[in-house]
């Protein structure tokens, strides 16, 4: 039953007149029924003006507003009232009035509270969806503005049944707008831009709605962002910027804002779009805006999430592989520049992941390169300073661990063919790009032994880039103090700018125990052939260790290698004239470099006397060194012992320093062709006679002159001069050598293969004879307790003569229990032993 309102009373209307009614007042157009239609419909008719222009009628909406906060069930009818009157407005073109019942609906969703808000937003976004189904820009630019006032009010209700398809649809499509009208191109864009952003808004933060991180979504969106950013030509940054106010700003902070609401499992279906979108517009080449974009989503995403960013680029390296090597470069340089970004979060497996992917590609692209390419090795400087951006973010014992990384997975230097060599070279460049961000502390923590040993094999590779390479390596390792750009150039000079500093204990020891290992590489290095880039790294290296190591007690360990090198270049037979003025150019340097850094005046002395009778006889055995362009000198006048250093003149400089001159003047140089590391490595708790034991039967000493340079003494047949046979006095037998090596072999079987319930049997008298040593002691001890006591008991008995019986019976038990065992007495069980 409906009610009539008459002009005395309301009157029951019967069911029969209902439709008949209600057919009536739908279809008057005069008034003469208005009386009879329903009262929120005669509110909402009251709020459009007779003239259009005039605009809403603010008294009436406000009725409307007050009804519908007074009865909230009306407000579903309200909405669809005014979605049948924009509708007839619409398909009339009476946009005016379309726009006014648009602002009504605006200023009811805005006065409604969450809990009936349901009950209005389906006609609400029908109505949107009508105004932006129609072609006139200003209605779809007023309907998305509705859309993100609806979308920043919160619902404490989810809506199981609501989708937003066609509002990413079309939103997204506006953001494409080329109207030839500037100005409304950029309003339309920004209008297409701002209801994506409400979208996101209204449905990443509920997960009952809908999903907007599926696949069709992420398609539309991703890509409408990108290409309102990447019309933008030095615009100002979001940042700089409070309210954006261009299409490329705001989809930049939209795009900040989706990147920050994803989870970890929904960064991917971000980054796939965006990848596409790239690769779809060539975007890669020239890579600046792949660059921002990345760096975009690296400083917005969640900093735990930033690992799968990198990873997803590297997969999507993975799969260009077959593309243009351009590509593939601007690909690791976007690598590189976001790589950094990831670093700080990424830690143990996931950084040596990275890592591990890197060299990978890095294998790829050598394996596959017929031949060496400009475009290739751009390539591959780009993933090596990707590795090199990577580590510089993590501590330094994470270096270490990347260096030591990279060092296992460089080819033996043993495999000669060019593409191993080639990959070598590669691998070692990434591990000079890791070691250049390494800044050393410790050499024992800097050259761990699983590091140094295969580093040293590389340094005696045939490949002169090889070598270069690792000495380079090593520069970067030893110089603590920036001196390697003074020393980068031979030359016998002050070297004013030096920064020395004493030599640590732990430096001390290092050099102990592997400065020999050390120096053997670099003479192997340096002895292969006459090349300038490899003796000047190889004096550049040894003068850093020089630099650090050098003190009054490894000096000897220096001049040894010293004389090396000179031994070297007199003995050596398949020397060239020029390689072996430069090695003994390269001897003279290092010994007044050693002389200055160590502060030994008279090895300083003797090194100029040897400089200037080089300068007055033989030019050519100074620095600098001779390439292969310089004429050769005719006739080398190395038979001349005043021109040449000698062991015993530098073991006098030592004693006349104060300082020990036992090894260099009866040990052994080094000799060519020491491969293995324990040929040269000596506990630190007896250096000095573990080295005097070295001998090298191929080493053939200079004849030995006084300290004065200028004296010249009769020379001897080299196989019997003193050194000679006091080395074979020395030397032990064979005989001797292998009952040594017998007895080592069964000592290690024994303890290999034995039982270890035989092996204690077989120390038992050992434990017997400790045990009575001690019990020797505690008897001691004890007597001399009980002497103790008895002393202070009679004085006590003198001192207590009024005392009562009970006071010395008191004394009696004392005594009693001091004759108890003592706890010491008991034996040491044999746990303890072991």
């Amino acid at each position: 039953m409906s009610m009539i309102r008459c002009c005395f009373e309301p009157v029951e209307m019967p069911e029969f007149l209902d439709s008949f009614v209600k057919k009536c007042t739908e279809g008057c157009c005069c008034g003469c029924c208005s009386a009879l239609r329903p009262r929120y419909k005669r509110l909402v008719d009251n709020i459009f003006p007779v003239n259009p222009e005039d605009g809403l009628v603010k008294s009436n909406m406000e009725k409307l507003t007050f009804y519908s906060l007074r009865s909230p069930e009306k407000l579903d009818r309200i909405g669809e009232y005014l979605y049948q009157r924009a509708s007839k407005d619409i398909n009339r073109k009476r946009y005016k009035f379309v726009e006014i019942a648009m602002e009504a609906m605006d200023l009811l969703l805005m006065a409604c509270h969450a809990q009936i808000l349901n009950l209005f937003v389906e006609s609400f976004l029908r109505m949107v969806q009508k105004l932006m189904e129609d072609t006139n820009p200003t209605l779809q630019i007023m309907a998305t503005n509705s859309f993100v006032r609806f979308a920043n009010i919160e619902e404490d209700t989810p809506s199981y049944h609501r989708r937003y398809d066609f509002f990413i649809s079309k939103f997204s499509s506006m953001c494409y707008g080329n109207n030839d009208d500037v100005e409304l191109r950029d309003n339309m864009r920004m209008a297409g831009i701002k209801g994506l952003q409400g979208v996101i808004r209204k449905t990443v933060s509920d997960d009952l709605v809908e999903n907007i991180w599926e696949k069709q979504h992420m398609e539309k969106i991703v890509p409408s962002l990108l290409f309102n950013m990447q019309s933008a030509s030095g615009s100002k940054s979001v940042d700089q910027e409070a309210t954006p106010s261009t299409p490329p700003v705001l989809a930049e902070a939209v795009l900040r804002e989706l990147v920050s609401r994803a989870s970890f499992g929904h960064i991917r279906a971000v980054l796939k779009p965006l990848l596409t979108h790239l690769d779809s517009h060539k975007l890669w080449v020239p890579n600046r805006f792949a660059i921002d974009t990345f760096r975009i989503v690296m400083i917005s995403i969640q900093p735990q999430y930033s690992y799968t960013v990198v990873e997803t680029l590297m997969s999507h390296l993975d799969q260009n592989l077959a593309s243009s090597p351009k590509t593939r470069t601007s690909l690791a340089v976007v690598l590189s520049k976001i790589i950094a970004i990831a670093a700080g979060e990424s830690v143990g497996p996931s950084a040596l992941d990275i890592i591990n992917n890197l060299l990978t590609h890095l294998k790829t692209s050598v394996s596959t390169q017929h031949e060496s390419t400009p475009e290739e090795t751009q390539y591959q400087e780009a993933l090596i300073n990707a590795l090199g951006e990577f580590a510089n973010h993590h501590p330094d014992y994470q270096k270490i661990e990347i260096m030591l990384f990279i060092m296992n997975t460089v080819p033996d230097p043993s495999k000669k063919s060019k593409g191993d060599q080639l990959l070598q070279n590669i691998l070692l460049k990434s591990l000079l790009k890791v070691g250049t961000q390494y800044r050393t502390v410790s050499f024992e923590k800097a050259f761990p032994v699983s590091f140094l040993q295969p580093l040293l094999k590389m340094a005696r590779a045939t490949s002169v880039p090889i070598r270069v390479i690792v000495m380079q390596i090593f520069q970067q390792l030893l110089d603590r103090h920036q001196n390697q750009h003074l020393l980068f150039v031979i030359e016998v000079s002050n070297y004013p700018t030096l920064t020395v500093e004493q030599a640590s204990r732990s430096d001390i020891l290092f050099t102990h125990k592997y400065g020999s290992n050390i120096l053997q590489a670099i003479l192997d290095g340096m002895s292969q052939e006459n090349h300038m880039e490899v003796l000047k790294s190889s004096y550049n290296t040894a003068g850093l260790m020089i630099v650090e190591m050098a003190c009054s007690e490894t000096v000897q360990e220096f001049l040894l290698f010293v004389l090396s090198v000179q031994q070297v270049a007199i003995t050596e037979v398949e020397l060239s004239p020029k390689h072996r003025c430069n090695l003994h150019s390269i001897a003279v340097a290092l010994l007044i470099l050693i002389g200055r850094c160590t502060g030994i005046g008279t090895l300083v002395e003797y090194a100029e006397k040897v400089i200037q009778s080089r300068l007055e006889d033989a030019t050519y055995l100074l620095p600098p060194l001779m390439d292969n362009e310089k004429p050769a000198p005719s006739t080398l006048n190395t038979n001349q012992p005043h021109l040449m250093i000698d062991k015993l003149a530098l073991a006098e400089c030592l004693q006349q320093a104060g300082l020990e001159h036992n090894r260099v003047q009866t040990g052994t140089p080094y000799s060519l062709n020491q491969t293995d590391m324990s040929a040269h490595r000596h506990s630190w708790v007896d250096t000095s006679a573990a080295r005097n034991s070295i001998v090298d039967a191929n080493y053939n000493d200079v004849e030995s002159v006084s300290s004065s340079p200028g004296v010249q003494k009769r020379s001897l047949p080299l196989d019997f001069n003193f050194e000679s046979m006091k080395r074979v006095l020395a030397e032990p037998t064979e005989a001797n050598k292998r009952e040594a090596r017998e007895k080592q072999a069964a000592i290690g079987r024994t303890f290999r293969e034995t039982a270890f319930e035989d092996l204690v049997r077989r120390t038992e008298p050992q434990h017997d004879v400790l045990q009575n040593k001690l019990n020797e002691i505690f008897n001691s001890l004890s007597a001399e307790r009980q002497i103790h006591c008895g002393n202070q008991l009679v004085l006590n008995s003198a001192a207590a003569t009024t005392v009562v019986d009970g006071g010395i019976g008191g004394g009696l038990g004392g005594g009693k229990l001091n004759q108890q065992r003592p706890i010491y007495e008991n034996n040491f069980p044999e746990l303890f032993f072991y």
